[in-house]
């Protein structure tokens, strides 16, 4: 369950959005650049701070402005991919998938290492460091890491920006697979509508920090004014 409501003024941009919904699987936030998206899940994240408003997931609150909570990122339980796999150069890809686990009380990890491994297909790389993996390889053990944390929300910010083609198909399965067998939401944000028709159920379309249109991913594209 995801439930935002959020305002954020900069200098000269405002996010506006408000958007609930029940849904488990794979989310899309998408947009031109410049409307807001990664300024959203980094307030969701709370790597960024709204002004006023709201955020809940799965009836946890993590932030609202008139109850004066602001959950710390840490505390959030949320995994974050980022554009750039951002692994530990000197760490095996091994010890960079349970890095963050290591740090999660045994008692509250939900996620098991192998299930992991088998669905992202890595079990041949784990003893390399990232320099001897591909570019899919490296966001495959990203993802991972993220999962292994438990989170209870897992956002993911373009994260196939910086692969070529090739590598982005080698992946995106792999992404889609999260929704189907791991019970945890995805917030997905990506301008490429290719990627999102293949992975999304859902999606928010934001114009200029304020949300345009949303529901269904085939609904929604087969909109006229979309």
């Amino acid at each position: 369950m995801i439930d935002i409501n959020i305002q954020k003024q900069y200098k000269d941009f405002k996010i506006n959005i408000k958007y609930a919904c029940e849904h488990i699987g794979i989310t899309a936030l998408s947009g031109h650049s410049g409307a807001g998206k990664t300024s959203i899940i980094n307030m969701i994240s709370g790597l960024g701070n709204p002004d006023k408003g709201h955020i809940i997931i799965n009836n946890k609150c993590v932030y609202d402005s008139n109850k004066k909570i602001n959950i710390s990122p840490e505390k959030r339980r949320f995994g974050y991919v980022f554009q750039e796999a951002r692994l530990f150069p000197h760490l095996s890809a091994m010890s960079n998938l349970t890095y963050g686990m290591k740090l999660i009380p045994i008692k509250e990890r939900y996620i098991d290492i192998d299930h992991v491994i088998e669905l992202l297909d890595i079990s041949r790389v784990l003893k390399r460091r990232p320099a001897k993996l591909s570019g899919g390889e490296k966001q495959r053990v990203a993802i991972g890491r993220a999962l292994l944390t438990s989170p209870y929300l897992l956002l993911m910010d373009e994260p196939l920006a910086s692969l070529d083609q090739s590598r982005k198909h080698e992946v995106l399965p792999f992404i889609k697979k999260l929704s189907t067998e791991l019970s945890i939401p995805v917030l997905y944000v990506s301008h490429n509508m290719e990627e999102i028709s293949a992975i999304a159920e859902k999606i928010l379309v934001l114009v200029q920090g304020g949300l345009k249109i949303s529901g269904n991913i085939k609904d929604v594209l087969n909109q006229k004014n979309f």
